[in-house]
């Protein structure tokens, strides 16, 4: 008599490539049918996703696929980031968090797809990321069980690595020493030296080495707050970006180090190379200064740090991310013109800008030399009743004291 074949569940798995998700792959197919997705959010060349997928079927998963959510993490969040220009602790483009919440939403859909009994993550349980997948699983798909082993077997690199020496798996465990997240928004690095608040990385674990000496000018030209032009040439905004981006590596531009507050509460300290990120960041924020009026930079840098926040801790999903959007696109309705860039090794050097809507306009005076708009006496009256109510409030309270 023939026995019956046990089918396993499925389980949606989504898969880098890299340490974590290389054990999860090889730790899961002992109990479930593993269904690996690859979310392209910027970060890999079609030959990337080849060895990726290569690897993938190496180790035994069930079935692999690659998705391209590139130009939706572009409309949907990166433009408004850099409408924000938002900086995490006025240092981080947020590459990863931001990546992080569109990588989960295709993973939620090719699992309601086929159907899938669980949803997999590689986030270890110290980090951001472990809360970032599991509010948008919880959010987009809570009938389906969420397992997470680096997380819920509390797992050292090293643990994961000699597991899968234990298992035959081929792969490069020095490169895997570092886990490295790289999308349209920059590359995270993560390692050793990170989980101290003293060492710095060294210059290998980088993806990119210095290879220009020299110093290049580059434009960028901004069109209601989008790079739509370098150089002249006109690029869709995810091209400007890649295109930025290739620039920059060359002079190692955009490293730096992170730290900041983690969702649960601890201090996280990452490495990170995003040269095209903060090139656009600061081009656009010096183009805004020329071209937005106080009040709206003052709202927009409040607003800017609540938004940034809130997608840093997986909350994008929540309605109030929509309406500081609508918001963000308001105030880009004349941050057109022109950004004048120096890329030099390791920086760079915003030079100035041209607009059509430069406020920085002669007609109405030149800060420190002329003015042309008031007189002497409108200034003196202005000055009496700018500081009246101070100079009431200091003369009651001095004789009180």
């Amino acid at each position: 008599m023939q026995m019956a074949k046990t089918i396993k569940k499925k389980v949606v798995l989504a898969f880098s490539g890299g340490l974590d998700t290389t054990y999860c792959a090889v730790y899961l197919s002992k109990n479930f049918d593993v269904y690996a997705i690859y979310v392209n959010t910027g970060g890999a060349t079609k030959n990337d996703i080849l060895k990726i997928s290569s690897h993938a079927k190496n180790i035994g998963v069930k079935s692999f696929v690659s998705v391209d959510v590139v130009k939706n993490y572009y409309s949907q969040c990166v433009r408004y980031l850099i409408f924000g220009n938002v900086l995490k602790n006025n240092t981080y483009p947020l590459s990863v968090s931001a990546e992080r919440v569109f990588q989960a939403k295709a993973v939620v859909d090719y699992a309601n797809k086929i159907n899938a009994d669980a949803i997999s993550h590689g986030s270890t349980g110290a980090g951001n990321d472990q809360i970032r997948f599991d509010m948008i699983f919880r959010i987009l798909a809570p009938g389906k069980k969420i397992i997470a082993p680096i997380r819920d077997l509390k797992l050292s690199r090293n643990d994961e690595i000699e597991f899968l020496k234990s298992h035959r798996v081929k792969m490069d465990f020095q490169k895997a020493k570092y886990s490295i997240n790289k999308g349209l928004w920059g590359t995270s690095i993560g390692g050793v030296e990170t989980l101290t608040s003293n060492l710095p990385l060294p210059e290998s674990a980088f993806p990119n080495q210095l290879k220009r000496n020299d110093e290049t000018k580059v434009e960028l030209e901004f069109k209601r707050g989008e790079l739509i032009k370098i150089n002249g040439k006109k690029f869709s905004s995810v091209n400007a970006i890649l295109f930025l981006q290739n620039l920059c590596n060359d002079y190692a531009i955009g490293r730096d180090m992170h730290v900041g507050d983690t969702v649960i509460g601890i201090k996280g300290r990452v490495a990170f190379e995003a040269g095209a990120p903060m090139v656009i960041i600061k081009s656009h924020h010096a183009l805004e200064k020329h071209t937005l009026t106080k009040w709206q930079l003052y709202w927009k840098d409040s607003l800017s740090i609540w938004y940034g926040n809130f997608l840093h801790d997986g909350n994008f999903l929540d309605p109030t991310m929509r309406d500081i959007e609508k918001f963000f696109e308001s105030t880009q309705q004349n941050v057109s013109g022109k950004v004048f860039v120096k890329l030099l090794p390791y920086r760079f050097i915003i030079e100035g800008i041209y607009s059509e809507h430069d406020l920085m306009s002669p007609v109405f005076g030149s800060y420190g030399e002329m003015n042309n708009a008031w007189s002497g006496e409108d200034a003196k009256g202005f000055s009496v009743i700018a500081s009246n109510q101070t100079l009431i409030y200091n003369k009651i309270n001095k004789k009180k004291k």
